[in-house]
């Protein structure tokens, strides 16, 4: 966080009579065996079997473990598709931008990755609280982030999509930057968090993140640097690659994930902030990604289902490699 029930499918009863189906069955069969005589179609385009979907959002809230690989597998899904998972009826629209292929060449290619907060946080409220220049103000260090209701917390879900999509990004051949990898007892500031970008000579960094918003809002945000030109902060040069990304994230989340856009903050899954120091005071082109809603029941649902964490992960990956292979 960075700031501010369906009814069960009716079944439907067998009426007709087994005696009928009895009688029926053997005068249709010998009449397609008499059609089959003078078809030359080829057999192959009458045996396709529709595809099958995976219904997303199985884990349970806050009680099912994080289940974070240090090596999760990579999707075999091809370019463009909805990967096996989506929820049903929330494959993406028409339009919605294409996944690049899973073999795209990153070599050579720095990525930051920043998983929002630290789960050390909420032990160390000195630290965090503390007060740190972001050119057109002062936030806070840090913060400890919000959580479901069942307590899985953001700084836990943040770091196990990005440990995910870095395994992605490092076998497409990128060199991927953790800000932190709960390797530290709290933290980094927000400051430090911006700088990682230009210390790691990065073409792009991305922070990860999970809302605190009313519960009766749900759905995804990605959040744009608004040009910001005063005191130590001047990010007018990756303002507008920063929107190029966030408008392929946008799109590449949505078909990765089904997740919708959210419906209680920002406009069509994008929101353009001035008073985020990550954004401020970066280098390189830089986005956030408040990927759903923890307060809601059903994005924390989904936010706490390792599967769709994979998903998300996908759409980040996928996002980000396009970024560096297309223009």
């Amino acid at each position: 966080m960075t700031g501010p029930t369906s009814r069960p499918p009716r079944r439907s009863a067998l009426l007709r009579a087994t005696t009928v189906v009895a009688a029926v069955v053997p005068l249709c069969t010998a009449g397609w065996f008499g059609w089959r005589a003078l078809d030359h179609s080829d057999p192959a385009a009458a045996t396709a079997a529709p595809p099958s979907a995976v219904q997303s959002g199985t884990g349970q809230s806050g009680s099912q473990a994080p289940d974070t690989p240090q090596s999760p597998p990579t999707s075999s899904a091809p370019s463009g598709s909805t990967p096996a998972g989506t929820p049903t009826g929330t494959a993406a629209a028409p339009g919605d931008t294409p996944a690049p292929s899973a073999a795209a060449d990153l070599t050579g290619r720095t990525i930051v990755l920043d998983p929002g907060h630290n789960p050390g946080n909420f032990a160390h409220p000195t630290e965090i609280n503390r007060q740190v220049d972001v050119g057109n103000g002062h936030k806070e260090c840090d913060t400890t982030g919000t959580e479901t209701d069942a307590g899985y917390t953001e700084a836990d879900y943040t770091l196990d999509v990005t440990r995910r999509a870095r395994a992605l990004l490092t076998a497409r051949g990128a060199k991927v930057v953790f800000t932190q990898d709960g390797d530290r007892p709290w933290g980094p500031c927000v400051d430090e968090r911006a700088r990682a970008g230009a210390d790691a000579h990065a073409d792009v960094a991305l922070s990860v993140h999970g809302d605190g918003g009313p519960a009766s809002g749900s759905g995804f945000h990605v959040i744009l640097p608004a040009k910001v030109v005063a005191g130590k902060a001047d990010n007018s040069a990756i303002v507008e690659p920063s929107h190029r990304l966030g408008l392929l994230l946008r799109d590449s989340f949505h078909a990765a994930t089904g997740e919708p856009y959210a419906d209680y903050i920002a406009h069509d899954g994008l929101d353009t902030r001035s008073d985020l120091g990550g954004l401020n005071l970066s280098a390189v082109p830089k986005v956030f990604i408040e990927c759903g809603n923890m307060r809601n029941s059903a994005d924390a649902r989904r936010m706490t289902d390792p599967q769709w964490r994979q998903q998300a992960a996908q759409g980040i990956a996928d996002a980000l490699t396009a970024f560096l292979t297309t223009h």
